[in-house]
């Protein structure tokens, strides 16, 4: 029985993550960058395809799963007839380390256990040639990756797979470590799995006791946080929306893309997440990352950047791997990077804006490269654009679209008033009141009563939830009053929001997919600032409910199936949880506040 997605686990050292299922399989791995080649990739495929697995020999009757405390150190009780066994996965936090620890610990009985390590470099192709160092341990090297595996179990290979068989008594630990060098470089060294064990749970539980929310909802904001901080690239601050690619927005669907990249229509949510929960320092490296990533033209400005802000991530699609659960096709790379996408000018501008309100430090030529993003603005923003959802068919004049571009004139203009900044404000303010104009005879169709996903066509679009957040028209305007009851009436599904409707839509895809996270979130912040605080609270404890047994959200979920759905865990369902759960506690969270004082 294939697991499914809510079955995993994250684990990483904030350079790179894995994905651990219940049954004690690793079935991704990418090393030593998120964006890497994988050398697990049984996700998208089966065992043949990589993976590294320990389980008991016999039948498991009962899993049991957590983390330990706030750290991201994963526990999985496995239950046989002969007893209990607990799997202790992690990565340790890398000070020049790439490394996975597993520890096999005895809880109870004497348990029969089986280890597989199948090591498959560039995305399940490629066989390893394994070789025996003069300690024992095996190195597995494939052109420029190799991989050293060190244990006290012998093990041996069978099948082009190295296996071990060994027994697990109450009390008994077992290591086993799987560590990444280039092949060109000596191997890495044995690892103290106890000090590093030790060492990684006080990082967690150091960085966790940053944060101030006392709320009623502490595990979840915690959870959260210590996912968006898994999904950081330490070395340069970016944070990818998702570890993997290719998981499914429909299962059997066509809808797959490759997440592992940072997106600037994050910008905004990562600012105020990281802010509102103290994380300052995390919130000076994103907006590092984000000024550098953009420095240049403001006509070069794009979508979505590689972890070190690399502007090149063509998209390919993969042959040789069927897809998890046969959906295909299997894409490397993301080509929205090339899109013209009008709402990224709102959400840097946003973002930047937040920070400097909260008296972040920015680089001097911060403020420079955003009037040169915004002279590009100007001449753009009549122009139709591929929109928040990058649909891959004919552009369009998409109302969310427009009213980012509004946001970005906006900030510019409070920028200039607030903190002396230099800049043509009062020609940035006739632009900014001709697109709000504009949009409000445009976007917002009479007929359907509502604002609307693109300039004459009648279609809703969840992305409109957005207008009271960012500030373009207060939440008891008419209008927006309106577009919510719409949005709720007929993109709700079993509870749940849809972004959009694909089935009725021109996006240049296959129709099909889950209700989306984020967006059900922004309804119950539409709910709270509507005073709606009960309607609120049920919608966001609902959504609580959806969760994996470890706190994990993916981008999607699929109400039909009752499963979770696209690439997991999703930074964006994240981002936004733990903005609504703030939410409840000041209208509109302490960081936004700052930002329009």
């Amino acid at each position: 029985m294939p697991l499914r997605i809510e079955d995993y686990a994250l684990i990483g050292d904030c350079e790179t993550a894995a994905l651990v299922g219940c049954d004690g399989s690793i079935d991704w791995l990418c090393f030593p960058r998120f964006d890497s080649d994988a050398c697990f990739a049984a996700l998208l495929g089966g065992p043949e395809h990589g993976r590294w697995r320990i389980a008991p020999a016999g039948e498991v009757t009962a899993v049991r799963r957590r983390y330990r405390g706030d750290t991201l150190i994963l526990e999985t009780e496995l239950e046989t007839a002969e007893g209990v066994v607990r799997l202790i996965d992690f990565m340790p936090l890398r000070h020049g380390r790439r490394t996975v620890v597993r520890v096999v610990e005895g809880s109870s009985g004497s348990v029969r256990m089986k280890m597989e390590l199948v090591v498959r470099f560039d995305y399940g192709r490629t066989v390893p040639w394994m070789k025996r160092l003069p300690d024992n341990a095996l190195r597995a090297i494939s052109g420029p990756h190799s991989l050293v595996f060190r244990s006290p179990v012998e093990s041996q290979g069978r099948d082009l797979t190295t296996v071990s068989e060994f027994v697990v008594g109450e009390g008994d630990r077992v290591p086993f470590v799987l560590s990444y060098e280039a092949s060109h470089l000596p191997p890495p060294g044995p690892v103290d799995f106890e000090g590093e064990l030790a060492e990684t749970e006080h990082a967690w539980l150091e960085w966790c006791s940053q944060c101030p929310y006392e709320g009623p909802w502490r595990d979840a904001v915690v959870r959260s946080l210590i996912t968006i901080k898994a999904l950081t690239y330490g070395p340069t601050g970016g944070i990818v929306a998702a570890p993997t690619t290719s998981l499914p927005e429909a299962v059997g669907g066509a809808r797959n893309w490759d997440y592992r990249f940072c997106w600037l229509r994050d910008a905004t949510f990562t600012i105020l997440s990281l802010l509102n929960a103290g994380y300052r320092h995390e919130a000076e490296a994103w907006a590092d990352w984000l000024l550098r990533a953009i420095a240049g033209l403001g006509s070069q400005v794009q979508p979505l950047y590689g972890v070190a802000g690399e502007r090149r991530v063509h998209e390919y699609e993969i042959d040789w791997l069927p897809g998890f659960m046969g959906s295909r096709p299997v894409r490397i790379g993301n080509a929205a990077y090339h899109q013209l996408q009008l709402d990224i000018f709102g959400w840097a501008m946003d973002a930047l804006h937040c920070a400097r309100s909260y008296g972040l430090n920015l680089a001097e030529a911060g403020w420079d490269m955003q009037k040169e993003m915004l002279r590009n603005l100007e001449e753009l923003w009549r122009e139709p654009d591929e929109g928040i959802w990058e649909v891959r068919s004919e552009p369009q004049h998409f109302v969310h679209s427009k009213v980012m571009c509004w946001v970005a004139f906006d900030r510019a203009i409070d920028a200039c008033e607030r903190f002396g900044l230099e800049g043509p404000h009062e020609h940035w303010r006739q632009i900014r009141d001709t697109i709000h104009a504009e949009v409000c005879e445009r976007g917002f169709d009479k007929t359907v009563g509502a604002f609307v996903q693109a300039y004459g066509a009648p279609h809703l679009d969840a992305a409109a939830l957005l207008i009271p957040i960012v500030g373009f028209l207060p939440p008891d305007d008419p209008r927006v009053l309106s577009t919510t009851a719409a949005i709720e009436r007929e993109l709700m599904r079993d509870g749940y929001v849809l972004r959009y409707d694909t089935d009725r839509s021109d996006d240049g895809l296959p129709p099909g997919e889950g209700a989306f996270l984020a967006c059900t979130f922004w309804l119950a912040d539409n709910m709270i600032l509507q005073n709606r605080q009960d309607d609120a609270r049920q919608l966001f404890e609902r959504l609580l409910e959806l969760r994996n047994d470890v706190g994990l959200l993916s981008e999607q979920y699929d109400s039909v199936n009752a499963r979770q759905c696209g690439n997991f865990p999703q930074a964006f369902s994240h981002f936004a949880l733990i903005d609504t759960a703030y939410n409840f506690a000041s209208a509109q969270g302490t960081a936004r506040q700052a930002a329009r004082q």
